[in-house]
């Protein structure tokens, strides 16, 4: 969507209701990676063509490169959105471009959308002077001004990190949280809800354990997070941890109605590979496993192989939950019209490690799928493969040599269900410096995973 159709109004839209109601996208950025690659070159952001109209529909039409090589770039967002719907003068037009391995910020200008330009970058060495934290992941926009990086490690790489804040001009604000993370043991993402003074944390592990690469014995350990953290919004502390014992191991996305009036919301438990939701009750939080991934049986496999829930979101209507099982291959479509009690409404096999994947476009698909992208409509789901380079390396190793795909679910939101758009196929693989990896996406126009109504 142009900036022009909406920038009079300030960023983004009034309701979740009237951006189901925008027009549809006609490009989406990507993350597209080479560390842990052979190709010695810089990560950068890929523009992709979704205009079905296009003569470029499904091909790569801009790369923007990053001035370094091996950041690995990772998550990304805005640097405002529908949080500071009304204001005038604020624009959806920056990319705050985070290197999850380098710990360095790369600001990008959307001004002209299908060929964004480097605008700035920030210096993991003036990060960790102000802040004395490094691997940055979620980025949100706040109602404010203030651009906030969840933080994953101190200057040494250990837990439990923090969270950053940037001014509108791109400067380092310093820490949001006040002085003290209080039984925060590591980071990972964070959503926010600021009709009930609340937002939620979750946790993965330190950037020395996980950078590596996956060991079992780092969860026996308690490497690993397990918790769920409710801040108190206004006061920046925490007021209430959940430990989600062995059905919450390694909490990952975590996603609240988009209504700011709900207090529904949900995280996917990776290596427990359970769903669970979380809810206020009675003036506490309370949170319930609604759905169980069970794991398999896999021959060479020392243990049952979980699903691995890696991405989940929620549509613009709440009415749908979507999230990957990156290692058994399936994609998932949940009506969660009753949060309590999710009901499976399609799902689809592309890639993974259980051999049940279909071909696409004439292709046996390599890795799993992992990152997820909806459009405002709720009418198409986009997807990626690649999760982190070294836990990529680890389970899927073709995926350096063959790089990644993306790809693109027709989803009914009528009665529910799923079908894999045969008709695109962006193959990484063919990149013109050789195969990358893809991950993140993200919208012009803006999308269910970086806009919160205040």
């Amino acid at each position: 969507m142009s900036e022009a159709n909406h920038t009079c109004h300030g960023p983004g839209y009034a309701s979740p209701q009237e951006a189901m109601r925008a027009p549809r996208e006609k490009v989406i950025y990507a993350i597209a990676l080479y560390v842990g690659t052979e190709v010695e070159k810089p990560d950068y952001l890929a523009t992709v063509d979704v205009d079905p109209e296009s003569p470029t529909y499904s091909q790569v039409i801009h790369r923007t490169p990053m001035p370094n090589v091996g950041d690995e770039l990772h998550h990304f967002g805005w640097n405002a959105c529908s949080s500071c719907h009304g204001e005038e003068g604020k624009e959806r037009r920056f990319l705050i471009v985070p290197g999850q391995r380098s710990s360095r910020i790369h600001i990008i200008d959307t001004a002209e959308e299908r060929a964004p330009k480097l605008h700035k970058v920030i210096e993991p060495e003036k990060i960790i002077e102000k802040t004395n934290l490094t691997a940055p992941h979620t980025v949100h926009c706040l109602a404010d001004g203030h651009v906030m990086i969840s933080m994953l490690g101190d200057a040494e790489g250990n837990g439990p990190g923090g969270f950053l804040l940037l001014d509108e001009d791109f400067e380092i604000a310093g820490r949001w949280e006040n002085g003290s993370t209080n039984g925060m043991k590591f980071n990972y993402d964070f959503w926010y809800q600021p009709r009930h003074n609340v937002m939620v944390s979750s946790e993965w592990g330190a950037p020395n354990t996980y950078q590596q690469g996956f060991d079992p014995k780092d969860v026996a350990e308690g490497k690993y997070g397990r918790q769920l953290h409710f801040w108190d919004w206004n006061k920046h502390e925490i007021f209430q941890s959940v430990d989600l014992g062995e059905d919450g191991l390694i909490p990952l996305e975590v996603r609240f109605h988009h209504n700011p009036e709900s207090t529904h919301g949900f995280v996917g438990a990776a290596l427990a590979s359970n769903l669970i939701h979380w809810y206020k009750e009675n003036g506490s939080w309370k949170t319930e496993k609604v759905v169980d991934v069970p794991s398999e049986d896999v021959e060479g496999w020392p243990m049952p192989m979980p699903g691995l829930i890696t991405d989940l979101l929620v549509s613009m209507d709440d009415r749908f939950l979507y999230f990957s099982n990156w290692l058994h291959g399936d994609l998932r479509q949940y009506d969660i019209s009753d949060p309590s009690n999710p009901r499976l409404t399609g799902q689809v096999w592309v890639g993974g490690l259980l051999g049940k994947s279909q071909e696409i476009a004439g292709r046996k698909l390599e890795g799993g799928p992992q990152m997820l992208q909806l459009s405002l409509d709720g009418r198409r789901l986009y997807v990626t493969n690649s999760l982190y380079s070294s836990w990529d390396n680890q389970f899927y190793p073709k995926i350096a040599d063959e790089g990644s795909y993306m790809l693109q679910i027709d989803c009914d939101t009528e009665n529910g269900g799923m079908k894999v758009n045969e008709g695109f196929y962006v193959d990484f693989g063919r990149e013109p410096d050789g195969p990358a990896r893809a991950h993140e996406m993200r919208y012009p126009g803006g999308d269910v995973t970086s806009d919160i109504w205040v």
